[in-house]
């Protein structure tokens, strides 16, 4: 009989610890969907044709017509070294690289590496060389 109680007794406390974990299962409802949002970044390089308030516009030699980005405040602008440049420096002609993300329809400037032109080098003309020769003359004393 001691036996039949206990039993009973470890099949009740067993009952009701099993309650709450079907209860939180009952309330998960069956039809719930999980989103995840990815964003992977994809470059494009070009020239620059226009800069615009909220767009840049490149030029690229795999698509027929320019392509416009939109940028935001934490857009960063690069040099090809990674040290930042100021946005002045991206304007028309300016050879960049582009890192952007898909928002919907749109895609968002995410970097602009702004790459070093030749006319942005010192010009040959400018460049000062001063060469220097020495002469020494020796004699010997007989």
């Amino acid at each position: 009989m001691k036996n039949k109680i206990r039993s009973l007794s470890s099949l009740a406390v067993l009952g009701a610890m099993l309650v709450p974990v079907s209860l939180t299962f009952a309330q998960t409802p069956s039809d719930s969907t999980t989103t995840t949002a990815s964003s992977s970044s994809t470059t494009s390089a070009g020239t620059v044709s226009q800069f615009n308030p909220d767009t840049i516009v490149i030029k690229t030699t795999t698509a027929t017509e320019p392509v416009s980005y939109s940028y935001t405040k934490t857009t960063t602008y690069v040099d090809q070294n990674g040290n930042p440049v100021s946005v002045e420096t991206v304007k028309s002609g300016a050879p960049v690289t582009v890192y952007y993300t898909h928002d919907g329809d749109k895609m968002v400037a995410s970097k602009v590496v702004v790459q070093r032109t030749t006319s942005d080098s010192p010009d040959a003309s400018t460049v000062e060389t001063k060469k220097s020769s020495t002469t020494s003359t020796s004699t010997s004393n007989p």
